[in-house]
């Protein structure tokens, strides 16, 4: 089995890589690419995102046929995708973050700006944080309820259909941080800085 991170020139993403060949070893090939053709015949792809959803959405546009290769990948092909952090967002009709843009719409819903109650609440929202899962899914298996994860963000994502929701993390209020929908996985939190929590988040979707 072959696992796509798609490398798209948008931030740091060697922690990404560093946890998935790590949880990897032997058991499966870690690829990173923009390689469409590569893409294509992997058995799963994770995209990361770090940076703004703007500047995500501009960075994967600018690589000729990749939302189309991941539209087809993930839509029509119905094969296993991780989003991380920004690449969550990405799931969304549309985003806020610096101007309005375009999402990759596999999700309908949007990403606005968290509410920091007046700057009670500092932003962005940095460091470990608790998850409430509120379904249950294979991505969880052995990860228990109210275990923390690294979260970095300013944006969250607002799904239209709340049944998407696989946990949510209260700051300022409840915002989701894990979705599923069929094939498609995304948290908000960072799984490659979330210690073994985080990796066994990585080895759960590796194993799907």
């Amino acid at each position: 089995m072959n696992v796509t991170i798609v490398d798209y020139k948008s931030g740091n993403i060697s922690s990404v890589i560093n946890s998935f060949k790590e949880v990897a070893q032997n058991k499966v090939k870690i690829e990173v690419t923009s390689d469409l053709n590569k893409i294509k015949s992997s058995d799963k792809v994770v995209l990361p995102g770090q940076g703004s959803f703007k500047s995500c959405i501009d960075a994967l546009n600018t690589i000729n046929g990749l939302v189309e290769t991941l539209d087809n990948f993930a839509i029509n092909n119905k094969k296993p995708l991780l989003g991380i952090c920004v690449g969550l967002q990405m799931f969304a009709d549309v985003g806020f973050e610096e101007t309005e843009t375009k999402g990759l719409g596999w999700i309908p819903g949007k990403v606005t700006k968290i509410d920091n109650q007046n700057g009670e609440y500092k932003l962005p929202h940095i460091g470990w944080n608790e998850i409430n899962i509120v379904k249950k899914s294979k991505i969880f298996k052995d990860i228990k309820d109210k275990s923390h994860m690294y979260f970095v963000h300013s944006y969250e994502f607002i799904p239209n259909d709340k049944n998407v929701i696989l946990a949510t993390t209260n700051y300022s209020s409840n915002h989701v941080c894990v979705v599923e929908k069929e094939n498609i996985f995304g948290t908000q939190f960072h799984p490659e800085k979330s210690d073994k929590k985080g990796l066994k988040i990585i080895n759960n979707f590796i194993d799907l």
